[in-house]
């Protein structure tokens, strides 16, 4: 029984001497340990808009709010912080993540509370949408076609979507009708979503 009441002593000491391990907050700010896990900040610059945070959140706090109409084709992402676990796999499957502005980062922020839930909401600003010349469907931000063109370099040739996007956003393409009556083989060389990609390959 000796050595117990002897630790016990010595760190009652220590504690005497150095102070308590707990902090002052509120009534002093805390600094989150290093790797702290708090609100995910969304940055305008870095993210392209292409839902790969959406799609891995588990809590699916992130929305992407797609707006078409005749207008406009725009893409808005949304963080709904009070559904958020700070699980920080938005951060860490973010498809920018390695560019020198990456697409969202999770802060040392935690203090979130509020009276409304509109109050807890983060979002980027609109993203030009790249619509399908053959459906009219959605095929992805043309941020995001622009960031597969860049990091493919060359390769990025070989696919037509992303070479008349190319082409397009430097002026050296027109826009063609939007929706066509028949798919035919020719509808493969034009900006085309997945699905009528798919047509056009096996069924014509």
């Amino acid at each position: 029984m000796r050595y117990p009441k002897l630790r016990e002593l010595k760190e009652a000491i220590t504690a005497l001497i150095k102070g308590p391990v707990t902090s002052k907050y509120p009534y002093a700010p805390h600094t989150p340990p290093k790797r702290f896990r708090g609100k995910p900040q969304p940055d305008n610059k870095g993210c392209v808009a292409c839902k790969a945070c959406a799609e891995v959140c588990p809590a699916r706090a992130i929305e992407a709010k797609d707006t078409v109409t005749k207008e406009k084709a725009v893409r808005v992402m949304l963080w709904h912080l009070d559904e958020c676990h700070y699980c920080g796999q938005c951060e860490a499957l973010c498809t920018t993540k390695d560019e020198a502005i990456p697409g969202v980062r999770l802060t040392n922020e935690f203090e979130l509370a509020g009276f409304h839930r509109s109050e807890l909401v983060s979002k980027t600003e609109e993203k030009e949408l790249a619509l399908c010349e053959v459906c009219g469907g959605v095929v992805t931000a043309k941020a995001h076609l622009e960031w597969l063109a860049r990091r493919l370099g060359p390769l990025a040739f070989s696919n037509p979507t992303l070479f008349l996007s190319s082409l397009k956003d430097l002026g050296l393409a027109e826009d063609v009708e939007r929706i066509a009556k028949d798919l035919t083989r020719s509808d493969r060389i034009k900006v085309v979503c997945a699905m009528c990609r798919r047509k056009t390959t096996l069924e014509k």
